[in-house]
């Protein structure tokens, strides 16, 4: 079973298609690896401006500019990992409305085949999947690939068609 509580913070007057709850709780249910595919999941999804979006790269992750997905992992606190007890808690996306929208243009893609792909791909960063290197990004790729083709999608990483 999969919580989220999706929170909606735009205060623009841009109009930005969005994704609905069950399409999130959808891509959410096709990212979940191990030990998380099989059990109940709660986690946050923040759709946010680009100020917010900003503020948090730059506190988190030294990046003074808005970006289009942070992932926030939850840690069980270590009390109750020697209890042999955990929380179902995945962690916190924080996606960016405008960047979203303004790189699907770019990229020319639908943008709610975008917004899935920033959704797979920050559950992935939640479950501790990374990019930093090479053969990190090849798997992560990989892993995107083929949960966004298996749910229509094309692959994000094709060429760009102008």
């Amino acid at each position: 079973m999969i919580h989220i509580d999706y929170q909606v913070e735009l205060v623009s007057g841009e109009s930005i298609e969005l994704p609905t709850l069950e399409q999130c709780e959808s891509w959410v249910a096709a990212s979940l690896m191990q030990d998380w595919a099989s059990g109940e999941v709660e986690m946050v999804i923040r759709i946010v401006e680009e100020n917010e979006s900003q503020t948090l790269n730059r506190d988190y992750r030294g990046k003074d500019c808005p970006t289009n997905v942070l992932s926030f992992p939850f840690e069980n606190p270590p009390g109750l990992l020697e209890l042999e007890e955990e929380l179902p808690y995945l962690g916190d996306l924080i996606i960016c409305a405008p960047v979203v929208a303004r790189e699907a243009a770019e990229q020319h893609k639908p943008i709610i085949a975008h917004w899935a792909h920033m959704i797979v791909h920050g559950c992935l960063h939640l479950q501790g999947y990374d990019h930093m290197n090479d053969a990190e990004a090849e798997e992560m790729e990989a892993l995107e690939t083929e949960i966004l083709t298996g749910l229509g999608f094309d692959s994000p990483y094709q060429p760009i068609e102008e």
